[in-house]
């Protein structure tokens, strides 16, 4: 799964990696992002044109939802396996495609009580990763607000990837993004990463506290061994 990650890119990068469209913008560096926050997403506009979407809420509401906000159960996940047909994804998978860029995300190793944080990044040291997500607008029905959403979709792990987790994000290469934007790519082109794609190591567990070190970057420093 992924239920944390981050989002610490410069504009230049994400302009660089993702090709987004748009005037440079000041981007608030994020470390320590749980599902309901608000994230960044890249998306088609009308015009077929990549662009950055800021404020979107991790944790896709479907268009259809009638329910208060709060009764929205986890969908800050879609499995790979069941993202075409599951309800609360369907019609999004078909119409709202996304790439959701982080930096990197988080897994956890050990027994409840004691969980170690680690850190997956690039191994190239590429400072984006392109998860492959969707994304909806909902009204709410008592403000008449209107609210977008998405999720990042995950597969199953590689056999690096399995003591820390069983299931890991979907990493789209750079030329499937426009395959995946456009609606051409099938959930079942959607694969683990190769299994050198990604780096770890452990962290501090202040991260194990959601909103802990949100603003701070040397929460992602690695862990001295004598302190694992």
């Amino acid at each position: 799964m992924c239920g944390r990650f981050t989002q610490h890119y410069t504009w230049a990068q994400i302009h660089e990696f993702l090709s987004v469209t748009g005037a440079p913008q000041n981007l608030r560096p994020r470390y320590n992002i749980a599902p309901t926050t608000r994230v960044d997403m890249v998306r088609h506009d009308a015009e077929g044109r990549r662009e950055l979407v800021r404020g979107v809420r991790w944790g896709l509401v479907p268009a259809w939802w009638e329910k208060p906000l709060k009764d929205v159960p986890a969908t800050f996940n879609a499995r790979v396996e069941t993202v075409a047909t599951k309800p609360m994804f369907r019609d999004a998978y078909r119409k709202r495609r996304c790439v959701v860029p982080a930096s990197g995300f988080y897994e956890w190793t050990g027994q409840k009580g004691d969980k170690q944080p680690h850190i997956f990044v690039d191994s190239d040291g590429r400072p984006v990763l392109a998860l492959a997500g969707l994304w909806d607008r909902w009204g709410d029905p008592e403000s008449g607000e209107e609210l977008l959403s998405c999720t990042i979709i995950v597969t199953g792990a590689t056999e690096w990837m399995t003591p820390y987790h069983d299931r890991m994000p979907v990493l789209l290469q750079q030329a499937e993004i426009d395959r995946w934007l456009a609606g051409d790519m099938a959930a079942e082109e959607l694969h683990p990463a190769a299994e050198s794609a990604l780096r770890e190591w452990p962290i501090d567990r202040r991260i194990n506290r959601t909103g802990a070190g949100d603003d701070d970057p040397t929460l992602l420093e690695p862990l001295e061994a004598d302190l694992l």
